[in-house]
């Protein structure tokens, strides 16, 4: 007789490990409560101008194509991507802009020529990333922390013998700031604390591996956009079989005294997202959450032993996001866009130490439409303005909104040399309260918990419960972490444990 699962959430991660349990044999069941797939990961349409609604950058597409070749499809016939030829544009207040060219000796060309940094500096810097992920990655990314057997082969002993390079006892900002010469390259690759929702004057510089994955992999482009990732592994899911329940929310695990046994659900009203009273208990051989894991626990599994300190460590950063269809072309932009603050210190400060927002905040800015023209009318074009934002522990974020749109507003204008207020045709909005009820993220934390001390990788729950054997973790707030590629590898180590546990 076949076992079955049940994932509680269609996020990414959710998706993933219902294919990767689909494949292994299990009938499959995911429940929803949203209307649609993907979590963050998904996107809407809005007079005319399409947007994606949460991640911008697509980096390691290998870990998408994966899940095609795992259930012995061809990944080209499901999804397909460009690589991009240039990572990023950056502005400043002073004028000063740089193209992050993908290729490497070009980006490096760019900063000795545009602001005099030698061009040795960065590439070392990468040369350094890349040697960090090599150390780093069949330890901390694809295997279970929370294992002995993981500290007891030859991956550990390269970690072991390689902790010195991890950097782990000096910041982000320090070690960038020894590397590079100019204030600007280290606020440029300071950024990249933000991919994990944490502050580079706080976390350890081992978090500069996350330039490789841009540098030496490469960002790519997916041609449907970034939903088209979302779009493609559901598609693949309900080939092999498995079920979507959307519109229904899971409201409690049923558990024995260390199994859990089912689940309870309710349909959730599509508008307001308000249960209604038929409340139903499904059985189930095996759970996987890819819900928070704080909701997890304080949710769903009220009565049980709650693992506090993981639950209460500080969470990451949020996020606001602008959703502007724009009456214009701007030829100076492309498809990633960062106009930066001018005293990035502050702009953390505010951030995680006040849980505010600054008035000078970086701003960054994602043209779907410069690759995919349909996204956006003609002479027209799509904006995703992110700001970094706290999380939310009760602010005035209506308050701080208005304040913080009429900021962007003025800095863009400024920096564009035209006024963008009158070119705004449709607007949306996401903030922190809205992400907080859209995905269940503890406080609207986009990461989980953050990454501001050195230990925090030991500090994310594992992919597996000690509790209930047959209870699996996946998704951004569990190990590895949060961002599509570390949610991918969490879903693949989860159900390799289911694997090996069946074996």
């Amino acid at each position: 007789m076949l076992k079955s699962a049940a994932i509680v959430g269609a996020g990414i991660a959710g998706i993933a490990a219902a294919v990767r349990l689909a494949v292994q044999g299990y009938t499959v069941d995911v429940f929803e409560a949203n209307a649609y797939p993907g979590g963050k990961l998904s996107g809407f349409e809005q007079d005319g101008y399409r947007f994606d609604a949460g991640p911008s950058l697509f980096t390691m597409p290998q870990l998408v194509e994966e899940l095609f070749r795992l259930a012995g499809r061809r990944p080209e016939d499901y999804f397909q991507y460009i690589r991009l030829d240039e990572t990023c544009r950056y502005f400043w207040d002073d004028g000063t802009r740089l193209t992050a060219w993908a290729d490497r000796d070009a980006f490096a060309r760019e900063v000795e020529t545009k602001i005099g940094e030698p061009a040795g500096h960065l590439l070392d810097h990468l040369a350094d990333s890349a040697e960090k992920y090599r150390i780093t990655e069949k330890l901390f990314l694809e295997r279970s922390l929370h294992r002995l057997s993981t500290w007891l082969n030859r991956d550990a002993l390269l970690g072991y013998l390689n902790l010195p390079k991890l950097e782990v006892f000096r910041t982000m900002n320090a070690a960038n700031e020894k590397r590079f010469a100019h204030p600007k390259l280290v606020q440029l690759f300071n950024r990249y604390a933000t991919y994990n929702g944490s502050d580079p004057y706080r976390t350890p510089a081992t978090m500069n591996i996350i330039p490789h994955l841009e540098y030496n992999i490469g960002a790519f482009f997916p041609k449907e956009g970034m939903v088209g990732i979302t779009n493609s592994l559901v598609r693949l899911a309900r080939e092999l079989g498995v079920r979507f329940h959307f519109n229904t929310r899971v409201t409690g695990l049923v558990t024995t005294e260390n199994r859990i046994v089912g689940l309870k659900t309710a349909p959730a009203n599509p508008l307001s997202g308000a249960l209604e009273h038929r409340e139903e208990t499904l059985p189930f051989d095996l759970v996987v959450s890819n819900m928070d894991i704080v909701s997890t626990f304080r949710k769903l599994l009220p009565q049980a032993r709650q693992p506090e300190r993981i639950l209460r460590q500080p969470k990451s950063s949020s996020g606001l996001i602008f959703y502007w269809g724009i009456r214009k072309e701007f030829s100076e932009l492309g498809l990633h866009n960062i106009f930066f603050s001018s005293d990035y210190r502050a702009e953390f400060d505010a951030l995680f130490n006040r849980q505010n927002l600054s008035d000078d905040p970086t701003v960054y800015l994602n043209i779907t439409s410069k690759h995919k023209p349909d996204d956006a009318p003609p002479g027209c074009e799509n904006w995703f303005i992110l700001i970094n934002a706290p999380n939310n522990t009760g602010q005035d974020w209506d308050a701080l909104i208005d304040r913080t749109r009429q900021n962007v507003i003025r800095k863009l204008s400024r920096a564009l040399g035209t006024e963008i207020a009158p070119l705004i045709a449709c607007e949306a909005l996401l903030d922190p309260r809205t992400i907080e009820s859209r995905t269940s993220s503890a406080q609207g934390a986009l990461y989980g918990n953050s990454s501001n001390n050195r230990f925090a990788a030991f500090l994310r729950h594992a992919n597996f419960s000690r509790q209930f054997r047959n209870l699996y973790f996946v998704g951004g707030s569990v190990h590895p972490g949060g961002g599509i590629p570390l949610c991918l590898q969490s879903a693949r180590i989860a159900t390799d444990l289911v694997a090996e546990r069946m074996r």
